[in-house]
């Protein structure tokens, strides 16, 4: 049991689609059961939804909504593992509801005993170690999901849901400490959006599962290698394609948009809107002066641009050097 402050993160891959760390910190429950080959986790949150502050109230008590999960995965073989995610995402004037501690996965039946419509999802992820050396893994994340409709194809802007797909090569190439990892990323317009703004899936105006929202798809690229047991170098490449507004229109990006303000019922593609088109490059060398004490240096190069047109035309660079003691590194992707 872990009662605190702090971030969650479910999922084998360099993002979550069911939970991130890249939100703020959030107040939480978490219970985590073993039994045999199956774990099972049950996060119950307190969150606060989007606000802007006022001139002159920046001191003001922020609004609370909440949220509670459950994860249950299992050892299928000695190399595989499969489970299952669902969440409840809530606002309810300050209260917590209670029905919602139910600890059985599957929370649908308990939000219709209250009946709420609250925002719901449900997933599903793996992942297999092959030959020692090799790691695949991903998810499935389902926030709305008409199985007619996507067979019509015309892209009906309700079937909302999330893909990842991602795999690991340690000591690549038979070379020590050398690490690979790929990873595709693809979440359809209005994903994790509502019709109640506040029971988007977000937490103190940030996305709680992936950083761009909705409207995407991306492919990472990580290189990790420790040619020294103090020395760690680490090369990372992101390449998104993401739909944008334009106007008021609301295509599907902004999740803290209320999707009953769409711009229609169907021909939602993905990605939706005018196209924009962003690369993200990062090089990081790492040494340990002293145990927990590390000297770290950083370049990265960001370019975005929109496709159809120059409107949006942007490259930046970014350098850093510094100290980090004894906490985690903090990555700055967007």
């Amino acid at each position: 049991m872990q009662f605190g402050y702090d971030k969650n993160f479910i999922g084998n891959g360099y993002r979550s689609l069911f939970m991130s760390d890249f939100a703020n910190n959030a107040l939480f429950l978490k219970l985590n059961t073993r039994i045999w080959k199956i774990n099972y986790q049950n996060i119950f949150m307190e969150l606060t939804p989007q606000f802007k502050n006022a001139a002159g109230t920046s001191s003001a008590l922020l609004d609370k909504k909440y949220a509670a999960m459950h994860h249950l995965s299992i050892n299928v073989t000695r190399w595989l593992n499969v489970g299952l995610f669902d969440a409840v995402i809530f606002g309810r004037r300050n209260k917590f509801e209670f029905h919602y501690l139910n600890p059985i996965i599957f929370l649908r039946g308990s939000e219709q005993q209250v009946g709420s419509s609250d925002n719901a999802i449900l997933g599903f992820d793996f992942k297999a170690n092959v030959a020692k050396r090799f790691q695949f893994y991903g998810q499935l994340m389902l926030d709305e999901f008409y199985l007619k409709e996507v067979r019509a194809g015309n892209g009906w802007w309700a079937n909302k849901f999330a893909l990842q797909l991602g795999g690991k090569y340690i000591n690549a190439f038979g070379a020590k400490n050398l690490d690979l990892q790929g990873e595709i990323n693809m979440v359809r317009p209005f994903t994790y959006s509502h019709t109640d703004s506040t029971s988007n899936f977000t937490h103190y105006n940030q996305p709680m599962a992936h950083p761009l929202g909705a409207n995407f798809l991306e492919a990472i690229g990580i290189i990790r290698y420790q040619p020294h047991p103090k020395w760690q170098t680490s090369a990372r490449l992101i390449l998104w394609r993401q739909g944008v507004d334009t106007g008021n229109s609301n295509i599907g990006i902004n999740i803290f948009k209320i999707n009953t303000t769409r711009s229609g019922e169907y021909g939602f593609k993905l990605p939706s809107g005018d196209p924009v088109n962003g690369i993200n490059f990062q090089f990081l060398v790492s040494y340990e002066i002293k145990e927990n004490i590390f000297f770290e240096a950083s370049a990265l190069v960001r370019s975005l641009k929109t496709a159809n047109n120059n409107s949006i035309n942007t490259n930046s660079s970014v350098f850093t050097a510094g100290i980090r003691m004894n906490m985690f590194r903090r990555e700055y992707d967007y």
